[in-house]
């Protein structure tokens, strides 16, 4: 493969039935070229890479193909060869980039007259037709409206929006969409092992991820890939297009969250190091943010990213430590700095670096966005300091307060361990806590890394009090040791069922230990 694209031209369609990802439309070429229902003009629209093009040769070799299938052109014919290898002057392909202006138009409308020299059709595809002028688009108009019956008129364009609606109204139009992640992959792994290709699930994936939904695109990452003769997986894939795997850009977004400038920097100078264009990981980091709104904002979230079940599980995890002002601050500064990165392509690591310390430290920005992420932090932190839980920003308790806190909460399991025979006695009187999944919310709005772990915990209580919280074993070790999440749980469990927050007893249980229906195991976990 000496020859950059060479695999995808070995590999483009050469009958409907080949463009992937294109059914619906493929489908209706089909049937109007079967049934000899061919329009005198047609419009082919999408982003690129998606078949435009390659349908559009299909179309000429099917409606001047001497013996079809079905639709479909045989291949085999003359007529189709002399398409296929560019030997007839009756398939005109233009690429309206360079021939916009009206005169060449004027000598499209000359041509016209002469019938086909050897086929039955004479056939124009016109690609990206919206870079014509407007003088040579009215001068289209009138050939568009009424051309010979022998003329057929194929239209693509990247840019919808830039072609007059006449243009639009004269023609048969078809949207050509995206192809799946999926659909991508299964086209890459059938090209793979017919030519030998040793390509891998993770380096697939990232190389449909990167195309974007355009096949054309990632057959030819995938022949730039294969030029190195080696197993192509993920990490080969993102140093081939200058790019970053997701993990870093997670790495970097949880730095970000915590206020870590020194994994910022270091992720950044390991990017800038690491040969990458710092532009391409910005645009990952970018494709992140989107990412965890998609996942804060929608149930299905699964459904629309193209991730991994590892990544996911990784995005789910980072997006409880960002509430939605958090997200608006930092998406307006992402955005700022693309637009810097542009201006000034020289100093894209320091506008990089100045736009991850603002993201980090809100109070460094003068904007509505940070104005609010601040006032959204002081609330949290009134919520935090009504529930009693004071914070290591605020130096609300002194050590002395934490030692009387201490004591009193040892204490409180002194006297939990001599009543758990009464407890035992009246495990009949358990039951399920059913406003748990509102003080859930609740949680989310003083504390979402804390909601997280609780939305699938279930809870049961008992006439005194007691609100038994099951776990798994991690994350019930960590609520254990942190007396301020305890705090904040009683607090709005108290407030739910108007109770004092005196008169809360917490029993966190873990699921690996336990059984959910002994009660009377161990109390040393009660947090009073």
């Amino acid at each position: 493969m000496s020859d950059y694209k060479a695999l995808y031209r070995k590999w483009r369609p050469y009958n409907f039935d080949d463009v992937s990802g294109q059914k619906s439309v493929t489908d209706i070429l089909k049937y109007e070229v079967q049934n000899g229902k061919i329009s005198h003009a047609y419009l082919f629209c999408g982003s690129r890479g998606t078949g435009k093009t390659s349908c559009a040769k299909i179309l000429a070799k099917a409606v001047n193909c001497l013996n079809p299938h079905g639709g479909n052109p045989c291949n085999e014919c003359e007529a189709c060869k002399a398409i296929e290898q560019g030997t007839t002057t009756d398939v005109i392909e233009m690429d309206a980039a360079s021939n916009n202006g009206v005169d060449n138009v004027r000598n499209l409308k000359d041509e016209i007259n002469f019938s086909p020299a050897v086929l039955k059709y004479r056939v124009y595809i016109v690609d990206e037709v919206h870079m014509m002028s407007s003088a040579a688009f009215n001068a289209l108009l009138k050939t568009l409206e009424e051309p010979p019956p022998y003329v057929v008129f194929i239209l693509a364009t990247t840019e919808l929006n830039k072609l007059p609606t006449t243009i639009i109204s004269r023609c048969q139009r078809f949207d050509f969409k995206r192809m799946t992640s999926a659909v991508i992959m299964e086209r890459l792994f059938k090209i793979s092992e017919a030519e030998k290709i040793d390509l891998g699930e993770d380096g697939a994936r990232l190389i449909a991820r990167a195309s974007r939904g355009g096949m054309r695109d990632a057959v030819s990452l995938l022949e730039l890939c294969a030029g190195s003769r080696m197993h192509i997986d993920a990490e080969l894939v993102a140093g081939t297009i200058g790019s970053q795997d997701r993990g870093m850009a997670y790495g970097l977004l949880r730095s970000i969250a915590q206020s870590d400038f020194d994994k910022v920097y270091r992720t950044v100078n390991e990017v800038v190091m690491s040969s990458a264009d710092i532009s391409v990981f910005w645009q990952e980091v970018i494709d992140s943010y989107r990412d965890i709104m998609v996942v804060k904002n929608s149930p299905d979230a699964r459904e629309y990213l193209d991730l991994t079940e590892v990544e996911y599980d990784s995005l789910k995890e980072i997006a409880g430590m960002f509430s939605a002002a958090k997200l608006s601050y930092h998406t307006t500064l992402l955005q700022n700095a693309v637009a810097d990165m542009q201006r000034a392509p020289n100093s894209k690591r320091s506008i990089c670096e100045i736009a991850l310390t603002k993201m980090c430290e809100a109070g460094l920005v003068n904007s509505n966005e940070s104005l609010l992420l601040r006032i959204e932090e002081l609330e949290k932190q009134i919520s935090m300091l009504k529930l009693g839980v004071g914070t290591a920003a605020t130096g609300i308790n002194s050590k002395d307060d934490n030692k009387k806190e201490q004591s009193s909460t040892e204490t409180s399991f002194a006297s939990e361990k001599n009543s758990q025979v009464s407890h035992g006695e009246k495990e009949n009187d358990v039951v399920i806590f059913d406003k748990w999944q509102s003080v859930v919310e609740e949680i989310a709005g003083i504390k979402s890394s804390l909601s997280g772990p609780l939305k699938n915990a279930e809870v049961k209580t008992d006439k005194n009090g007691v609100f038994y919280i099951y776990l798994n074993d991690f994350f019930a070790k960590r609520l254990n040791n942190n007396e301020n999440d305890c705090k904040i749980i009683r607090g709005i469990i108290a407030a739910k069922i108007n109770n004092p927050v005196d008169s809360i007893t917490l029993k966190i249980i873990s699921l690996n230990n336990s059984n959910k229906n002994d009660l009377s195991d161990d109390f040393d976990d009660i947090i009073k």
